[in-house]
């Protein structure tokens, strides 16, 4: 332990421009407190106001018009009850990405019957349940609405918030059955994310080779689970706020691995981030470095890495365990405020040259995502004044519609939950 915490003071002093600090001298985080900050209101907004926006949110998203506002579904019923779906309208598909966020947004609203319904669905069309399957234990992480799989393969920041959802369902709704036994469903799944042994084996799309979800000896989530010639990671795949939770109330056997994992996500975020700007690269192996395929965001500021900040910022408010987190907030803040706060596009260099929007890709040239998780940023931020910009650019962005609206409006909620305080913690009752 006393190694793991030299180690990591040592990345932090070694690093350019991050500097090893004292543990910060405002109170503890709230995993300690039971506080959760709300800077809408901070900024002068009323709670009944912030409250009211959230519910908007939630409502367009959940229950807006079908055709241009609504991203989730009912889909009828099964023996164990209704069903729903996330669909990424733009793509005509659901992703264990969309679904899993979807059952977060909901158990941390008091959504118990959506909850249900979408891990209903997920459970009946994306888990692999078939014990000679390479992806046993695991769900496709694309499937049509009719839930005919796209891919028989997973996504392993699907299967994280999966299964940080279920544990805090099982905390708040306890006493589940059956699939809803959501303590139990959680269990399995951290189990395989980290023992699943390597699986080679038909699916209906080809021969794939699936493993285990982490990679042993860096204590990082890989992009894909399985063989690779050069494993890698994706850095907005790395959520410390989520295993230090999984490292109390995860499988025991894994919790010291989870523990690890959480060092091992502070200290990367500091070496993956660009020392001028802290923008994230989309992809990079296990040092940091970007990590280059064909995908051309791969080794830049791209769609996924957006996440990044919001996941170091999170981390910071929940645990204050690392001060690094703070001037990583304050510098993105700064690099994308000089870029123009309501004006800056979605993909950039991490040396932060605009790269515009990726053909192919549908999203605006100013994400109202990318909007909110800037602003997420400000829960680590020590500049107040900087911070505020994006907490009232969020709060002026309006709920995203259209054909952007599922990965946009995923964020966006989510980002006025965080922002707001409505993202918390559940602990065991």
């Amino acid at each position: 332990m006393y190694l793991s915490l030299i180690a990591a003071l040592l990345v932090l002093a070694l690093a350019p421009g991050i500097s090893a600090q004292p543990a910060s001298p405002k109170s503890a985080g709230a995993y300690a407190t039971g506080k959760y900050r709300n800077l809408f209101a901070e900024d002068g907004h009323s709670k009944r106001e912030v409250q009211a926006r959230v519910d908007a949110a939630y409502k367009q998203l959940f229950h807006g018009d079908p055709q241009t506002q609504a991203i989730a579904f009912a889909a009828g019923s099964n023996a164990n009850g209704p069903l729903m779906y996330v669909t990424d309208w733009a793509n005509h598909d659901v992703r264990t990405e969309g679904m899993s966020y979807g059952m977060m947004i909901t158990v941390q609203l008091d959504k118990k019957a959506e909850f249900d319904a979408l891990w209903n669905w997920t459970k009946s069309f994306m888990y692999i349940g078939d014990p000679k399957h390479p992806s046993y234990g695991y769900f496709s992480w694309s499937c049509k609405t009719d839930g005919t799989p796209n891919e028989e393969t997973p996504a392993p920041d699907g299967e994280e918030y999966f299964a940080m959802a279920l544990l805090f369902a099982g905390n708040r709704w306890p006493g589940g059955h059956g699939i809803y036994d959501y303590h139990s469903e959680a269990e399995k799944l951290l189990s395989a994310m980290r023992h699943r042994e390597v699986m080679t084996g038909q699916t209906k799309f080809g021969k794939r080779s699936v493993g285990p979800e982490v990679d042993e000896q860096n204590a990082m989530i890989l992009f894909v689970p399985g063989r690779m010639p050069q494993p890698f990671t994706d850095p907005s795949y790395h959520l410390p706020a989520f295993y230090d939770l999984w490292a109390l109330w995860g499988p025991v056997e894994d919790r010291a691995f989870w523990a690890r994992a959480a060092e091992a996500s502070r200290a990367f975020f500091v070496k993956t981030t660009n020392p001028q700007t802290s923008l994230a690269p989309s992809y990079a192996n296990f040092d940091g470095t970007p990590h280059i395929t064909r995908f051309p965001q791969s080794g830049e500021f791209g769609y996924d890495a957006w996440r990044t900040a919001s996941n170091w910022s999170v981390d910071w408010s929940w645990w204050h365990k690392a001060p690094a987190e703070q001037q990583l907030s304050d510098r993105i803040q700064a690099f994308f405020a000089a870029q123009g706060v309501d004006n800056y596009g979605p993909v950039y260099t991490l040396e932060g040259k605009d790269r515009g929007a990726t053909p192919g890709l549908t999203h605006e040239d100013h994400p109202a995502g990318l909007a909110g998780t800037n602003a997420v940023a400000g829960l680590a931020a020590t500049d107040r004044a900087q911070a505020r910009k994006f907490t009232e650019a969020l709060w002026n962005t309006p709920v995203p519609s259209g054909q952007n609206r599922y990965y946009d409006g995923m964020l966006y909620l989510m980002s006025l939950m965080h922002l707001s305080g409505e993202f918390r913690i559940w602990q065991p009752q």
